[in-house]
C-alpha cells in the first residue's frame, strides 16, 4: 500500500521504519533532514513538504508533538487535507484533544476524505519493537480499512476502537493522566520509605508484587532505580497531556484536585530544565525536597 508519514521524532522514526519493513511503499517527510535520510537509505520515499507525502497515498500517518502542530499539519490551504486525495484515509497517532480531531475530520468528510484519531501507547520501545497499543476514533469502516497499516506499528491485539472520531484521543488522555499522575504518587511514597530506612529495591521489589504495583512503577526499573532518566517519554509531552486532560475535565465540569496537583509538580520539574528527560524525573523534585535518593543500583 502507499502511504504518507510526517513527523519522524523518536517514536515516529520507528514507526515509518516498521511500515517500511512491513512491504509499503512509504514516503516520509520531517523539518530533520538527518531523519528522513534515515528513511530513505531503509527504503522510503522523501518528500519536499508535507503536502508531498500524500500524493497517491491510500493512507497517510502524523506523529506530531501537540494540537497546534496538528491542525498546521492537516488543516488549511497548505495543510494534508489539501493535498489528501479522494477517499485516502488520514491517520493521527498524536496525543491531541478530541475537539482538534474532530474539526480535522469536519474538514475532510467535507472535501470527500476520511480521517481517524489514533493515539498510540508503548513508549520509544514499543515503537521499535512495533507492539504499541493504538486507541482509535473514527467510523467501524475506517477502523477496519486502517487494520492493514495500523498492524505494522501496532499489536494486532492491542488496535482497539474505542468509538467515534475524537473517542482515540480521550481515551488517551484517560490514560496518560494515571500514568503521569501515578510518577508523583510513587515518587512521594518511595521517598518516604527510603528516608525511613528501608532499601530502594526492597521496596520496588515488594511494591511491584503487591497492590501498589502499576505499569509506570515497572517503567521505574530502568529509569529511577538505576538513575537513568533518558526519555522514553519526556516530561515535556508528559505535561502537556495531562494539561489537555485538565482542559477536556473543564469542558465536561468534572472535579479534577489530584491531577492538578499532579500537573503542579510536573510544571515544577520542567521549570528545573528537566524537559527532555523522562517523565519519572520529577522523583528528584520530591528528592531534593525531602533530602533523599532513591537509587536502586
Amino acid at each position: 500500500m502507499k502511504v504518507g508519514f510526517v513527523g519522524l521524532g523518536r517514536m515516529g522514526e520507528h514507526m515509518a521504519r516498521n511500515l517500511v519493513r512491513a512491504g509499503h511503499d512509504v514516503t516520509v517527510y520531517d523539518v530533520r533532514q538527518e531523519a528522513v535520510e534515515i528513511l530513505v537509505e531503509l527504503g522510503a520515499s522523501a518528500a519536499a513538504e508535507p503536502g508531498g507525502v500524500a500524493i497517491g497515498a491510500e493512507f497517510v500517518f502524523t506523529s506530531l508533538p501537540g494540537p497546534a502542530e496538528v491542525s498546521d499539519v492537516w488543516q488549511g490551504e497548505n495543510g494534508l487535507l489539501a493535498r489528501l486525495e479522494r477517499g485516502a484515509l488520514g491517520i493521527d497517532l498524536s496525543t491531541i484533544g478530541p475537539d482538534t480531531a474532530k474539526a480535522i475530520d469536519d474538514e475532510a468528510r467535507s472535501s470527500g476524505k476520511r480521517f481517524i484519531d489514533a493515539p498510540v501507547s508503548g513508549g520509544v520501545w514499543g515503537a521499535e519493537a512495533g507492539n504499541l497499543s493504538l486507541m482509535i476514533g473514527g467510523t467501524a469502516e475506517d477502523f477496519e480499512d486502517a487494520l492493514p497499516v495500523l498492524a505494522a506499528i501496532g499489536d494486532p491485539d492491542k488496535l482497539y476502537r474505542c468509538g467515534e472520531i475524537g473517542a482515540g484521543s480521550v481515551t488517551k488522555l484517560v490514560n496518560n493522566l494515571i500514568g503521569m499522575s501515578t510518577n508523583v504518587v510513587v515518587a512521594e511514597a518511595f521517598s518516604m520509605g527510603v528516608k525511613a530506612g528501608v532499601d530502594a529495591s526492597t521496596l520496588f521489589d515488594v511494591v511491584s508484587a503487591s497492590s501498589g504495583d502499576s505499569a509506570t512503577l515497572a517503567q521505574w526499573k530502568d529509569s529511577v532505580m538505576q538513575r537513568d532518566f533518558s526519555p522514553g517519554f519526556m516530561l515535556s509531552l508528559g505535561h502537556k497531556d495531562v494539561r489537555l486532560a485538565i482542559e477536556l475535565a473543564a469542558q465536561l465540569d468534572i472535579p479534577m484536585p489530584v491531577t492538578s496537583v499532579a500537573k503542579g509538580r510536573l510544571a515544577a520539574a520542567l521549570d528545573e530544565g528537566w524537559s527532555e528527560e523522562a517523565v519519572a524525573v520529577v522523583v528528584r523534585l520530591q528528592e531534593s525536597e525531602a533530602d533523599v535518593v532513591i537509587d536502586g543500583r
